[in-house]
C-alpha cells in the first residue's frame, strides 16, 4: 500500500466510519464535482467543511475580494489576503491546499451571469448558493431545474438564517416557493449585522444536506425551507415536497433569468457600492496605474486594482469589471467608471 494511499484512508476513516457514508459514500465524495456560487460568509464555510469531507472537486465562483471586515465571519480568510486584496475564490483555494491538498479546487474570480452559466456550472453534480442576491439564486434556479442538477438555497443576515434543497423533478424549486424576489428594503449584513454563529449553523446544514445528496442518500434528503432565528430562540418549517403545479419555471420550463431578461449592466453590492459588469474586457493594470496616477493614490497586485479618488474607492478586476465604493447612485458609479477606466 503507497504512503498517499495510506494517508487518504486515514484522513477521512472518521467519516467512513458513520455508517450512512461508509467506503463507499467516501468514494462518491471523491468522484464528486461541485460549484460553490459565493465564497463570503456562507460560502467560505461551507467550502472548508465540504473541502476537508474530501469532496474531490469544489470549484469556487465569486466576484468580491477580501477586506478586513469579512474576517468576523468569513473563514477561509486572514489579515494578510485582506491587506493584499486578494479575490476571495483565490485566497480560499490557496486556504484549502494548505489543508487537503488531495482534492481539485478551480478559483473562478467571475461575477455569475446568463453570459457564463453554462461554462461555469459546467458538469456540477450539485450546486451551492452562498450569493448575496436573488437576482443570481434565480439564475442558479433556472440553470439546475433546465438541467436536472439539484442546488441548495441558503442565506443569513443578523442572526437569521433559511436553506431549502432543491431537486429538480421532485421537489418545489425556488420559483415554487418565491415566485418573485422580495420587494422593497431587504436587509443585508451592511445594514443589519451577522452573527458568524449563524453563519456557521447555515452552512452546517447546507453542507450536511450536500453530503446527503453526493453519497446517494436521497431518503434523508430534507424536503422543507427550513429558517431560524438564533438570537429569538425562533424557528419554522415550510413543506417544499412537491413543485407547485402552475410553477412557470418547473412545471411551464421558462428561464427567463436564464435568458438574462430584465438583468440590469449595473447592480447593487449591498455595501454602499455599485458593481459595473464588463463583458471579458482585457484590462492591464501596468498601464492603468500609469494613466490613473495622476488622478489619485494607487496599488494593484496580479488580480485587482484599487484606486481612491476623493470619497470614492474603485476595485478593478482583470475583466474590466469593478466595484466602486462610497456610492450606491448608479449614475455616479457609470461616470466614474467612464471618466477613469473608459466606455
Amino acid at each position: 500500500m503507497s504512503a498517499q494511499k495510506s494517508d487518504q484512508d486515514d484522513r477521512y476513516s472518521r467519516q467512513e466510519l458513520f455508517g450512512p457514508i461508509g467506503a463507499e459514500g467516501q468514494a462518491r465524495l471523491l468522484a464528486s464535482r461541485v460549484v460553490i456560487a459565493g465564497c463570503g460568509a456562507t460560502g467560505s464555510a461551507v467550502a472548508g467543511l465540504l473541502a476537508r469531507a474530501g469532496v474531490g472537486t469544489i470549484r469556487i465562483l465569486d466576484r468580491d475580494y477580501v477586506e478586513t471586515s469579512n474576517l468576523q465571519r468569513q473563514a477561509l480568510f486572514d489579515e494578510a489576503d485582506a491587506a493584499e486584496s486578494l479575490p476571495k475564490a483565490l485566497a480560499a483555494a490557496r486556504k484549502i491546499a494548505r489543508f487537503n491538498s488531495q482534492i481539485v479546487v478551480e478559483p473562478k474570480v467571475a461575477d455569475l451571469t446568463p453570459v457564463n452559466a453554462a461554462e461555469l456550472l459546467a458538469d456540477a453534480h450539485l450546486i451551492l448558493d452562498a450569493t448575496d442576491n436573488f437576482e443570481t439564486r434565480y439564475l442558479i434556479n433556472d440553470y439546475a431545474v433546465k438541467h436536472g442538477v439539484p442546488w441548495i438555497y441558503a442565506a443569513a443576515v443578523g442572526a437569521y438564517g433559511v436553506t431549502m434543497n432543491i431537486l429538480p423533478g421532485e421537489t418545489a424549486c425556488l420559483s415554487c416557493l418565491f415566485p418573485a424576489a422580495p420587494q422593497g428594503t431587504v436587509e443585508t449584513c451592511d445594514t443589519a449585522g451577522i452573527l458568524n454563529s449563524v453563519v456557521s449553523l447555515v452552512a452546517s446544514i447546507e453542507a450536511t444536506e450536500a453530503l446527503k445528496i453526493l453519497v446517494g442518500a436521497r431518503d434523508a434528503v430534507r424536503r422543507t425551507l427550513i429558517s431560524f432565528d438564533l438570537w429569538k430562540n425562533d424557528h419554522s418549517e415550510i413543506s417544499a415536497a412537491r413543485p407547485r403545479s402552475d410553477c412557470s419555471t418547473c412545471q411551464r420550463r421558462e428561464y427567463p433569468h436564464l435568458a438574462g431578461e430584465g438583468r440590469p449592466h449595473i447592480t447593487l453590492c449591498g455595501r454602499n457600492s455599485v458593481q459595473i459588469h464588463e463583458q471579458q474586457r482585457p484590462v492591464s493594470f501596468a498601464e492603468m496605474s500609469q494613466r490613473l496616477a495622476p488622478h489619485g493614490r494607487v496599488k494593484h497586485n496580479e488580480f485587482v486594482l484599487k484606486f481612491w479618488r476623493e470619497e470614492y474607492e474603485m476595485t478593478l478586476f482583470t475583466d474590466g469589471r469593478a466595484i466602486i465604493k462610497g456610492t450606491t447612485d448608479t449614475a455616479v458609479a457609470r461616470s466614474l467608471y467612464a471618466r477613469f477606466i473608459g466606455n
